[in-house]
């Protein structure tokens, strides 16, 4: 199939091999693996006091009976100003692990839905020897500018990172580092010819003709 590529500030397309990423989007997996990850982002740190936590003494604030008022045990009452929380957050792990072959079958999946939408740039990236908020904004107008973008590198590049750090919505990623919720929110995938080739490796599905699954 043919998708967008880029290179030295002129947009064309070239040539690319779709089977290793399938082409069937499996919206189940992939929605459990952004719900996944969103759940393990979770700091789970939001904590309150019940009323045995609650500074304050234990004494009657008045006696039972004759006064007019509703019974008191102590002023730390959840009912009274200051007093306890009843059944307030507690500090909890909210994070949880899908299989890896799930997980991987869920960044194929958010990466065949990318190639069908024509969302996916090959990018020489190469030209990111020193850091460049003016070179990373040439890259993003040459392309449209769009509102939100991922950033598909092979290897780290701390250059190439803090010239993008800065645009809003734009985040960069290494192909290894790379998971299906970083491709569904990120936007337009500006990724060079050599971390598809390694993402290629790490989701292909395997060929029909072989007899196995895609998880292999």
């Amino acid at each position: 199939m043919q998708v967008k590529s880029y290179n030295a500030g002129n947009v064309g397309t070239v040539e690319f091999d779709e089977a290793p990423f399938g082409g069937k989007v499996l919206y189940r997996t992939l929605k459990d693996a952004v719900v996944m990850y969103q759940a393990n982002q979770r700091q789970g740190t939001a904590s309150t006091r019940g009323r045995s936590q609650v500074k304050g003494h234990n004494k009657k604030p008045y006696k039972q009976k004759h006064t007019g008022r509703a019974r008191a045990g102590d002023v730390k009452s959840p009912i009274w100003r200051g007093g306890g929380t009843v059944f307030g957050p507690r500090p909890k792990d909210w994070s949880y692990h899908m299989p890896v072959k799930a997980r991987r079958v869920a960044l194929r999946s958010a990466l065949a839905g990318k190639l069908a939408d024509d969302e996916v740039v090959v990018a020489d990236l190469g030209g990111f020897d020193t850091p460049s908020a003016k070179a990373a904004r040439k890259v993003l107008a040459d392309l449209g500018s769009p509102r939100r973008a991922c950033v598909v590198i092979a290897q780290a590049n701390d250059a190439l990172y803090r010239s993008f750090r800065n645009f809003p919505g734009v985040k960069v990623r290494t192909a290894t580092d790379l998971c299906a919720f970083d491709v569904v929110g990120g936007g337009l995938i500006i990724a060079e010819g050599a971390a598809l080739e390694q993402l290629a490796a790490r989701v292909g599905a395997a060929p029909a003709a072989a007899g196995q699954g895609g998880d292999q």
